[in-house]
């Protein structure tokens, strides 16, 4: 087995349920918010390119039951950061007014980060129901087999 492989599993293999997977990534999105706040003055390009690993990672992490909430809660996540890192004037209305256009003009990132994670969960959800499918053939043909 080669070395990166090795390393790659590795790794962590958390188990999210739905919930699990929206409190994950609303607070490591919070927290990334509040570090290129202060790191990098509020870039809207350096919290977008920060939320693309964070989707992959919750659409990974995500238990195979709860597959489909992965696509759900990561625009959510990204609105929730977003309240750190976009522009607002004073009051409620400017931080409303700051948060609507931070998510107009980094719409780009939000759609690239939600498809991103519906992809994964997709294709985890197929490779699921052929495994399950493979599973009940090799039982139906264990069955009819006749014992001797």
């Amino acid at each position: 087995m080669p070395r990166v492989l090795r390393r790659v599993r590795a790794l962590p293999n958390p188990r999210l349920t739905g919930l699990g997977s929206g409190l994950f990534c609303a607070a490591v999105m919070a927290l990334l918010g509040f570090l290129v706040q202060v790191l990098f003055g509020g870039s809207l390009t350096v919290y977008g390119v920060l939320f693309l690993p964070v989707c992959v990672l919750t659409a990974f992490w995500v238990r195979r039951g709860d597959l489909l909430t992965a696509p759900v809660v990561v625009p959510i996540a990204f609105a929730t950061g977003l309240l750190t890192v976009a522009e607002h004037g004073d009051g409620v209305g400017g931080r409303l007014m700051g948060l609507v256009t931070a998510l107009a003009t980094e719409a780009g990132w939000l759609y690239g980060g939600t498809l991103t994670a519906g992809a994964i969960a997709i294709v985890r959800r197929i490779r699921l129901a052929r495994r399950r499918a493979a599973a009940a053939a090799a039982a139906t043909t264990a069955r009819k087999r006749p014992t001797a």
